[in-house]
Protein backbone atom coordinates (compact mmCIF):
# COMPACT_ATOMS: atom_id res chain seq x y z
CA UNK A 1 0.00 0.00 0.00
CA UNK A 2 1.43 3.24 -0.79
CA UNK A 3 2.11 5.39 1.98
CA UNK A 4 -0.17 8.91 2.36
CA UNK A 5 1.73 11.81 3.73
CA UNK A 6 0.00 14.15 6.64
CA UNK A 7 -1.03 16.45 3.69
CA UNK A 8 -3.13 14.05 1.96
CA UNK A 9 -0.09 13.58 -0.82
CA UNK A 10 1.16 10.42 -1.86
CA UNK A 11 4.32 10.15 -0.89
CA UNK A 12 5.58 7.92 -3.72
CA UNK A 13 5.20 10.48 -6.21
CA UNK A 14 5.65 13.88 -3.64
CA UNK A 15 8.35 15.68 -5.50
CA UNK A 16 7.85 19.03 -3.49
CA UNK A 17 10.41 20.87 -1.72
CA UNK A 18 10.35 21.88 2.13
CA UNK A 19 9.77 25.43 1.18
CA UNK A 20 6.99 24.17 -1.22
CA UNK A 21 5.43 21.56 1.52
CA UNK A 22 5.43 24.66 3.98
CA UNK A 23 3.68 26.79 1.57
CA UNK A 24 1.53 24.33 1.21
CA UNK A 25 0.42 23.53 4.86
CA UNK A 26 -0.30 27.24 5.17
CA UNK A 27 -2.52 28.26 2.07
CA UNK A 28 -5.90 27.53 2.45
CA UNK A 29 -7.11 24.92 -0.10
CA UNK A 30 -4.10 22.61 0.99
CA UNK A 31 -3.75 23.05 4.34
CA UNK A 32 -6.13 19.98 5.03
CA UNK A 33 -6.70 17.28 3.72
CA UNK A 34 -9.09 15.20 6.29
CA UNK A 35 -12.49 16.02 4.97
CA UNK A 36 -15.45 13.41 4.65
CA UNK A 37 -17.06 13.05 1.93
CA UNK A 38 -20.66 14.68 3.84
CA UNK A 39 -18.16 18.04 3.62
CA UNK A 40 -18.55 18.02 -0.17
CA UNK A 41 -22.72 17.48 0.44
CA UNK A 42 -22.33 20.19 2.46
CA UNK A 43 -20.09 22.69 0.93
CA UNK A 44 -21.84 22.01 -3.02
CA UNK A 45 -25.27 23.24 -0.76
CA UNK A 46 -23.83 25.91 0.17
CA UNK A 47 -22.35 27.03 -2.72
CA UNK A 48 -25.18 26.19 -5.02
CA UNK A 49 -28.22 26.67 -3.11
CA UNK A 50 -28.11 30.32 -2.31
CA UNK A 51 -29.58 34.38 -3.78
CA UNK A 52 -30.02 31.79 -7.25
CA UNK A 53 -32.74 29.72 -6.10
CA UNK A 54 -34.43 33.35 -4.76
CA UNK A 55 -34.70 34.57 -8.20
CA UNK A 56 -35.80 31.64 -10.31
CA UNK A 57 -39.82 32.06 -10.09
CA UNK A 58 -38.82 35.89 -11.56
CA UNK A 59 -36.47 33.87 -14.02
CA UNK A 60 -39.29 31.83 -14.86
CA UNK A 61 -41.86 35.36 -15.15
CA UNK A 62 -39.69 36.66 -17.82
CA UNK A 63 -39.50 33.22 -20.01
CA UNK A 64 -42.78 31.74 -19.83
CA UNK A 65 -43.84 28.25 -18.77
CA UNK A 66 -42.08 26.61 -21.98
CA UNK A 67 -38.69 28.27 -22.22
CA UNK A 68 -38.24 28.46 -18.06
CA UNK A 69 -39.04 24.87 -17.52
CA UNK A 70 -37.01 23.86 -20.30
CA UNK A 71 -34.27 26.25 -19.19
CA UNK A 72 -33.94 25.05 -15.71
CA UNK A 73 -34.13 20.87 -16.62
CA UNK A 74 -31.67 21.16 -19.08
CA UNK A 75 -29.38 23.41 -16.70
CA UNK A 76 -29.64 20.85 -14.11
CA UNK A 77 -28.78 17.85 -16.50
CA UNK A 78 -26.08 19.81 -17.88
CA UNK A 79 -24.21 21.06 -15.01
CA UNK A 80 -24.86 17.64 -13.66
CA UNK A 81 -22.41 16.20 -16.34
CA UNK A 82 -20.39 18.83 -15.81
CA UNK A 83 -19.08 18.89 -12.30
CA UNK A 84 -18.85 14.84 -12.92
CA UNK A 85 -16.34 15.48 -15.17
CA UNK A 86 -14.55 18.01 -12.74
CA UNK A 87 -14.68 15.28 -9.83
CA UNK A 88 -13.10 12.56 -12.43
CA UNK A 89 -10.38 15.00 -14.14
CA UNK A 90 -9.00 16.06 -10.18
CA UNK A 91 -6.69 13.05 -10.11
CA UNK A 92 -6.53 11.88 -13.62
CA UNK A 93 -2.55 11.96 -13.15
CA UNK A 94 -1.13 9.55 -10.90
CA UNK A 95 0.06 10.88 -7.61
CA UNK A 96 -1.24 14.54 -9.49
CA UNK A 97 -3.82 16.22 -7.71
CA UNK A 98 -5.31 19.33 -9.51
CA UNK A 99 -6.36 21.07 -6.19
CA UNK A 100 -7.33 24.39 -7.92
CA UNK A 101 -9.61 25.21 -11.08
CA UNK A 102 -6.75 26.97 -12.57
CA UNK A 103 -4.37 24.09 -12.05
CA UNK A 104 -6.31 22.14 -14.39
CA UNK A 105 -6.67 24.35 -17.02
CA UNK A 106 -3.07 24.77 -17.20
CA UNK A 107 -2.55 21.04 -17.86
CA UNK A 108 -5.48 21.45 -20.31
CA UNK A 109 -4.21 24.57 -22.19
CA UNK A 110 -0.14 24.99 -21.34
CA UNK A 111 0.85 26.89 -18.14
CA UNK A 112 0.29 30.74 -19.15
CA UNK A 113 -2.77 29.86 -21.97
CA UNK A 114 -4.57 28.08 -19.08
CA UNK A 115 -4.15 30.57 -16.51
CA UNK A 116 -5.25 33.51 -18.62
CA UNK A 117 -8.39 31.48 -19.84
CA UNK A 118 -9.37 29.83 -16.31
CA UNK A 119 -8.13 32.45 -13.62
CA UNK A 120 -9.52 35.67 -14.63
CA UNK A 121 -13.04 34.08 -15.33
CA UNK A 122 -13.04 32.04 -12.24
CA UNK A 123 -12.03 35.10 -10.07
CA UNK A 124 -15.02 37.35 -11.77
CA UNK A 125 -17.64 34.68 -10.65
CA UNK A 126 -16.26 33.89 -7.30
CA UNK A 127 -15.66 37.79 -6.69
CA UNK A 128 -19.35 38.93 -8.45
CA UNK A 129 -20.82 36.27 -6.23
CA UNK A 130 -19.55 37.86 -3.08
CA UNK A 131 -20.61 41.14 -4.14
CA UNK A 132 -24.51 39.71 -4.90
CA UNK A 133 -24.43 37.44 -1.39
CA UNK A 134 -23.60 41.01 0.00
CA UNK A 135 -26.46 42.49 -1.68
CA UNK A 136 -28.91 39.27 -0.45
CA UNK A 137 -27.85 39.41 2.77
CA UNK A 138 -28.37 42.84 3.45
CA UNK A 139 -31.94 42.43 1.60
CA UNK A 140 -33.23 39.78 3.75
CA UNK A 141 -32.36 41.59 6.87
CA UNK A 142 -34.06 44.77 5.88
CA UNK A 143 -36.88 42.97 4.75
CA UNK A 144 -36.74 41.03 8.23
CA UNK A 145 -36.51 44.52 9.82
CA UNK A 146 -39.19 45.89 8.37
CA UNK A 147 -41.49 42.63 9.26
CA UNK A 148 -40.47 42.22 12.96
CA UNK A 149 -40.03 46.07 13.45
CA UNK A 150 -43.48 47.67 11.07
CA UNK A 151 -43.77 50.82 13.29
CA UNK A 152 -39.55 51.09 13.42
CA UNK A 153 -38.57 54.26 10.84
CA UNK A 154 -37.25 51.97 7.94
CA UNK A 155 -33.32 51.96 7.71
CA UNK A 156 -31.61 52.30 4.63
CA UNK A 157 -30.28 49.07 2.19
CA UNK A 158 -26.82 50.76 2.46
CA UNK A 159 -26.85 50.05 6.64
CA UNK A 160 -28.09 46.89 6.39
CA UNK A 161 -25.63 45.36 3.72
CA UNK A 162 -22.64 47.24 6.39
CA UNK A 163 -24.00 45.19 9.22
CA UNK A 164 -24.31 41.91 7.38
CA UNK A 165 -20.83 42.44 6.06
CA UNK A 166 -19.07 42.90 9.76
CA UNK A 167 -20.15 39.39 10.20
CA UNK A 168 -17.92 38.34 6.83
CA UNK A 169 -14.99 40.64 8.36
CA UNK A 170 -14.60 38.05 11.38
CA UNK A 171 -15.44 35.08 9.40
CA UNK A 172 -13.00 35.75 6.66
CA UNK A 173 -10.37 35.23 9.19
CA UNK A 174 -11.00 30.95 9.33
CA UNK A 175 -8.07 29.57 7.90
CA UNK A 176 -9.65 26.79 5.56
CA UNK A 177 -12.41 25.23 3.99
CA UNK A 178 -12.51 22.51 6.66
CA UNK A 179 -12.30 24.79 9.60
CA UNK A 180 -15.49 26.22 7.94
CA UNK A 181 -17.45 22.95 7.75
CA UNK A 182 -19.79 24.13 10.98
CA UNK A 183 -21.01 27.26 9.19
CA UNK A 184 -21.34 25.23 6.11
CA UNK A 185 -23.63 22.46 7.72
CA UNK A 186 -25.64 25.58 9.28
CA UNK A 187 -25.80 27.10 5.73
CA UNK A 188 -27.10 24.31 3.84
CA UNK A 189 -29.52 22.87 6.93
CA UNK A 190 -30.92 26.28 6.60
CA UNK A 191 -30.75 26.62 2.74
CA UNK A 192 -32.81 23.76 2.40
CA UNK A 193 -35.51 25.24 5.18
CA UNK A 194 -35.92 28.57 3.33
CA UNK A 195 -36.57 26.97 -0.25
CA UNK A 196 -39.15 25.24 1.18
CA UNK A 197 -40.99 27.97 3.13
CA UNK A 198 -40.59 30.00 -0.15
CA UNK A 199 -42.96 27.40 -2.07
CA UNK A 200 -45.23 26.06 0.61
CA UNK A 201 -45.93 29.55 1.47
CA UNK A 202 -46.47 30.58 -1.91
CA UNK A 203 -49.34 27.96 -1.79
CA UNK A 204 -50.74 28.85 1.37
CA UNK A 205 -51.10 32.70 -0.32
CA UNK A 206 -52.43 31.35 -3.21
CA UNK A 207 -55.16 28.96 -1.02
CA UNK A 208 -56.30 32.53 0.27
CA UNK A 209 -56.82 33.55 -3.65
CA UNK A 210 -56.69 37.42 -3.01
CA UNK A 211 -54.17 38.11 -6.15
CA UNK A 212 -54.92 37.99 -9.54
CA UNK A 213 -52.04 35.92 -11.34
CA UNK A 214 -51.36 36.75 -14.90
CA UNK A 215 -48.96 34.85 -16.94
CA UNK A 216 -48.52 37.33 -19.62
CA UNK A 217 -44.84 39.00 -20.73
CA UNK A 218 -44.07 41.13 -17.80
CA UNK A 219 -44.07 44.37 -20.48
CA UNK A 220 -45.94 45.56 -23.44
CA UNK A 221 -43.05 46.41 -25.00
CA UNK A 222 -41.23 43.66 -27.28
CA UNK A 223 -37.93 44.62 -27.17
CA UNK A 224 -38.10 45.07 -22.98
CA UNK A 225 -39.09 41.21 -22.89
CA UNK A 226 -36.24 40.01 -24.99
CA UNK A 227 -33.91 41.59 -22.42
CA UNK A 228 -35.80 40.29 -19.67
CA UNK A 229 -35.63 36.96 -21.69
CA UNK A 230 -31.68 37.25 -22.04
CA UNK A 231 -31.39 38.34 -18.31
CA UNK A 232 -33.62 35.20 -17.02
CA UNK A 233 -31.00 33.02 -18.70
CA UNK A 234 -28.42 34.62 -16.91
CA UNK A 235 -30.37 33.97 -13.29
CA UNK A 236 -30.63 30.83 -14.51
CA UNK A 237 -26.81 30.12 -14.73
CA UNK A 238 -26.16 31.97 -11.93
CA UNK A 239 -28.02 28.98 -10.04
CA UNK A 240 -25.34 26.75 -10.84
CA UNK A 241 -22.36 27.85 -9.96
CA UNK A 242 -20.53 25.15 -7.76
CA UNK A 243 -18.39 23.92 -10.46
CA UNK A 244 -16.01 27.24 -9.19
CA UNK A 245 -15.36 25.96 -5.86
CA UNK A 246 -15.31 21.72 -6.72
CA UNK A 247 -11.83 21.59 -7.39
CA UNK A 248 -10.96 23.17 -4.47
CA UNK A 249 -13.36 21.73 -2.03
CA UNK A 250 -12.59 17.66 -3.18
CA UNK A 251 -8.24 18.97 -2.45
CA UNK A 252 -9.58 19.10 1.17
CA UNK A 253 -10.22 15.02 1.04
CA UNK A 254 -7.88 12.75 1.86
CA UNK A 255 -6.78 10.28 -1.30
CA UNK A 256 -4.62 7.11 -1.78
CA UNK A 257 -4.16 4.56 -4.78
CA UNK A 258 -6.59 2.69 -3.43
CA UNK A 259 -9.28 4.98 -2.40
CA UNK A 260 -9.02 8.08 -4.34
CA UNK A 261 -10.75 11.23 -3.41
CA UNK A 262 -13.27 10.87 -6.54
CA UNK A 263 -15.21 8.15 -4.50
CA UNK A 264 -15.96 10.33 -1.49
CA UNK A 265 -16.14 13.38 -3.58
CA UNK A 266 -18.99 12.56 -5.89
CA UNK A 267 -20.73 10.65 -3.35
CA UNK A 268 -21.33 14.09 -1.80
CA UNK A 269 -22.06 15.92 -4.76
CA UNK A 270 -24.04 12.95 -5.70
CA UNK A 271 -26.41 13.86 -2.54
CA UNK A 272 -25.99 17.88 -3.17
CA UNK A 273 -27.54 17.77 -6.40
CA UNK A 274 -30.51 15.97 -5.55
CA UNK A 275 -30.98 18.37 -2.57
CA UNK A 276 -30.52 21.43 -5.84
CA UNK A 277 -33.29 19.87 -7.50
CA UNK A 278 -35.82 19.63 -4.34
CA UNK A 279 -34.86 22.81 -3.65
CA UNK A 280 -34.88 24.62 -7.02
CA UNK A 281 -37.75 22.89 -9.11
CA UNK A 282 -40.50 23.40 -6.60
CA UNK A 283 -39.26 27.08 -5.68
CA UNK A 284 -38.98 28.29 -9.49
CA UNK A 285 -42.38 26.54 -10.72
CA UNK A 286 -44.50 26.73 -7.53
CA UNK A 287 -43.85 30.10 -7.65
CA UNK A 288 -44.56 31.26 -10.80
CA UNK A 289 -47.56 29.14 -10.09
CA UNK A 290 -48.90 31.43 -7.61
CA UNK A 291 -47.90 35.12 -8.42
CA UNK A 292 -46.87 34.84 -12.01
CA UNK A 293 -45.73 37.90 -13.44
CA UNK A 294 -46.08 39.56 -10.84
CA UNK A 295 -42.98 37.98 -8.35
CA UNK A 296 -40.24 39.88 -7.69
CA UNK A 297 -36.91 39.53 -8.41
CA UNK A 298 -36.53 37.33 -4.96
CA UNK A 299 -39.15 35.65 -4.03
CA UNK A 300 -39.33 36.45 -0.37
CA UNK A 301 -40.13 39.90 -1.31
CA UNK A 302 -43.39 38.80 -2.59
CA UNK A 303 -44.53 36.64 0.17
CA UNK A 304 -46.26 38.45 2.59
CA UNK A 305 -47.86 35.68 4.68
CA UNK A 306 -48.21 34.03 7.62
CA UNK A 307 -45.56 36.76 8.67
CA UNK A 308 -43.78 35.15 11.08
CA UNK A 309 -42.86 32.52 8.53
CA UNK A 310 -41.74 35.09 6.24
CA UNK A 311 -39.54 36.51 8.76
CA UNK A 312 -38.33 33.54 10.07
CA UNK A 313 -37.45 32.48 5.40
CA UNK A 314 -35.19 36.21 5.46
CA UNK A 315 -33.60 35.81 8.36
CA UNK A 316 -32.57 31.78 6.84
CA UNK A 317 -30.95 33.14 4.55
CA UNK A 318 -28.92 35.73 5.44
CA UNK A 319 -27.46 33.35 8.14
CA UNK A 320 -27.11 31.20 4.96
CA UNK A 321 -25.50 33.40 2.51
CA UNK A 322 -22.81 34.23 5.23
CA UNK A 323 -21.58 30.41 4.91
CA UNK A 324 -21.85 31.00 0.82
CA UNK A 325 -19.93 34.64 0.95
CA UNK A 326 -17.37 32.04 2.73
CA UNK A 327 -16.94 29.04 0.08
CA UNK A 328 -16.90 31.29 -2.59
CA UNK A 329 -14.23 33.55 -0.81
CA UNK A 330 -12.13 31.14 0.14
CA UNK A 331 -10.44 30.32 -3.71
CA UNK A 332 -10.12 33.97 -2.96
CA UNK A 333 -8.29 33.91 -0.61
CA UNK A 334 -5.95 31.29 -1.93
CA UNK A 335 -5.31 32.90 -4.96
CA UNK A 336 -4.15 35.88 -3.66
CA UNK A 337 -2.10 34.28 -0.42
CA UNK A 338 -0.44 31.89 -3.33
CA UNK A 339 0.48 35.05 -5.14
CA UNK A 340 1.39 36.60 -2.32
CA UNK A 341 3.72 33.93 -0.88
CA UNK A 342 4.89 32.53 -3.95
CA UNK A 343 5.39 35.65 -6.46
CA UNK A 344 6.20 38.53 -3.86
CA UNK A 345 7.78 36.60 -1.67
CA UNK A 346 5.96 37.48 1.10
CA UNK A 347 6.33 34.89 4.84
CA UNK A 348 3.56 33.54 5.31
CA UNK A 349 1.72 35.22 8.56
CA UNK A 350 -1.33 36.20 10.01
CA UNK A 351 -1.01 39.70 9.46
CA UNK A 352 -0.60 38.95 5.98
CA UNK A 353 -3.56 36.69 5.62
CA UNK A 354 -5.31 39.52 7.75
CA UNK A 355 -4.63 41.83 5.29
CA UNK A 356 -5.50 40.20 2.10
CA UNK A 357 -8.90 39.41 3.29
CA UNK A 358 -10.20 42.72 5.24
CA UNK A 359 -9.42 44.33 1.81
CA UNK A 360 -11.10 41.96 -0.46
CA UNK A 361 -14.01 42.09 2.47
CA UNK A 362 -13.93 45.80 1.90
CA UNK A 363 -13.94 45.77 -1.93
CA UNK A 364 -17.09 43.55 -2.09
CA UNK A 365 -18.96 45.79 0.76
CA UNK A 366 -17.94 48.89 -1.70
CA UNK A 367 -19.42 47.50 -4.89
CA UNK A 368 -22.30 45.94 -3.03
CA UNK A 369 -23.47 49.66 -1.71
CA UNK A 370 -22.67 51.34 -4.79
CA UNK A 371 -24.90 48.78 -7.03
CA UNK A 372 -27.19 46.95 -5.00
CA UNK A 373 -29.47 45.31 -8.23
CA UNK A 374 -29.96 41.93 -7.42
CA UNK A 375 -31.17 40.48 -10.44
CA UNK A 376 -29.49 42.58 -13.05
CA UNK A 377 -26.08 41.87 -11.57
CA UNK A 378 -27.12 37.87 -11.73
CA UNK A 379 -28.65 38.24 -14.86
CA UNK A 380 -24.79 39.64 -16.40
CA UNK A 381 -22.26 37.75 -14.49
CA UNK A 382 -24.28 34.35 -14.89
CA UNK A 383 -24.02 34.64 -18.62
CA UNK A 384 -20.92 36.51 -18.79
CA UNK A 385 -18.69 34.26 -16.50
CA UNK A 386 -20.72 31.61 -14.32
CA UNK A 387 -21.63 30.37 -18.02
CA UNK A 388 -18.20 29.36 -19.29
CA UNK A 389 -16.71 27.64 -15.84
CA UNK A 390 -19.89 25.67 -15.21
CA UNK A 391 -21.55 24.68 -18.38
CA UNK A 392 -18.68 24.48 -21.18
CA UNK A 393 -15.02 24.96 -19.74
CA UNK A 394 -14.98 21.50 -18.53
CA UNK A 395 -16.25 20.08 -21.89
CA UNK A 396 -13.48 21.96 -23.38
CA UNK A 397 -11.07 20.39 -21.01
CA UNK A 398 -12.64 16.71 -21.10
CA UNK A 399 -12.32 16.83 -24.75
CA UNK A 400 -7.99 17.86 -24.77
CA UNK A 401 -7.46 15.66 -22.29
CA UNK A 402 -9.59 12.71 -23.05
CA UNK A 403 -10.41 12.75 -26.61
CA UNK A 404 -13.04 10.92 -26.47
CA UNK A 405 -13.92 9.57 -31.16
CA UNK A 406 -15.16 12.02 -32.86
CA UNK A 407 -18.92 12.12 -33.36
CA UNK A 408 -18.97 9.75 -30.85
CA UNK A 409 -21.44 9.58 -27.61
CA UNK A 410 -19.47 11.38 -25.73
CA UNK A 411 -17.72 13.68 -28.04
CA UNK A 412 -21.66 14.60 -29.04
CA UNK A 413 -22.79 14.81 -25.82
CA UNK A 414 -19.60 17.67 -25.06
CA UNK A 415 -20.38 19.65 -28.11
CA UNK A 416 -23.80 20.06 -27.26
CA UNK A 417 -23.16 21.44 -23.71
CA UNK A 418 -20.29 23.67 -25.21
CA UNK A 419 -23.07 24.94 -27.24
CA UNK A 420 -25.97 25.74 -24.94
CA UNK A 421 -22.55 27.02 -22.64
CA UNK A 422 -21.04 29.51 -25.60
CA UNK A 423 -25.29 30.72 -26.51
CA UNK A 424 -25.41 31.53 -22.54
CA UNK A 425 -22.21 33.94 -22.52
CA UNK A 426 -23.01 35.70 -25.71
CA UNK A 427 -26.48 36.48 -25.10
CA UNK A 428 -27.65 36.93 -21.26
CA UNK A 429 -25.23 39.15 -20.28
CA UNK A 430 -26.98 41.96 -22.86
CA UNK A 431 -30.45 40.79 -20.81
CA UNK A 432 -28.54 41.64 -17.70
CA UNK A 433 -26.48 44.88 -18.42
CA UNK A 434 -30.34 46.10 -19.91
CA UNK A 435 -31.67 45.37 -16.19
CA UNK A 436 -28.60 47.02 -14.58
CA UNK A 437 -29.13 50.49 -16.55
CA UNK A 438 -33.20 49.95 -15.94
CA UNK A 439 -31.73 49.86 -12.99
CA UNK A 440 -30.15 52.99 -12.55
CA UNK A 441 -32.11 55.26 -14.08
CA UNK A 442 -34.62 55.02 -11.00
CA UNK A 443 -32.25 54.29 -8.45
CA UNK A 444 -31.61 56.92 -5.74
CA UNK A 445 -27.54 56.34 -4.90
CA UNK A 446 -26.98 55.74 -0.85
CA UNK A 447 -31.08 55.30 -0.28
Amino acid sequence: MARVGENGVNNAFDTRTKEQKAIDEWLPITSDRNAKWWYSTMHNVTAMVGAGVLSLPYAMSQMGWGAGVTAMLLSWVITFYTIWQMVEMHEMIPGKRFDRYHELGQFAFGEKLGLWIVVPQQMIVEVSTCIIYMVTGGKSLQKFHEIVFPNVKPLKLTYFITIFSSIEFLLSLLPNFNSLSSVSFVAAVLSVTYSFIAWTASIKEHAIGTQVVSYDPRSSKSSDNVFMFLSALGNVAFSYAGHNVVLEIQATIPSTPENPSKKAMWKGVLIAYLIVAICYLPVAFVGYWVFGNGVDDNILLTLHRPVWLVAAANIFVVFHVIGSYQVYAMPVFDMFETFAVRSMRFKPSFLLRFVVRMVFVAFTLFVGITIPFFGGLMGFFGGFALAPTSYYLPCIIWLILKKPKRFGLSWTINWVCIIVGMLLTLLSPIGGMWSIIKSLKTYQFYQ
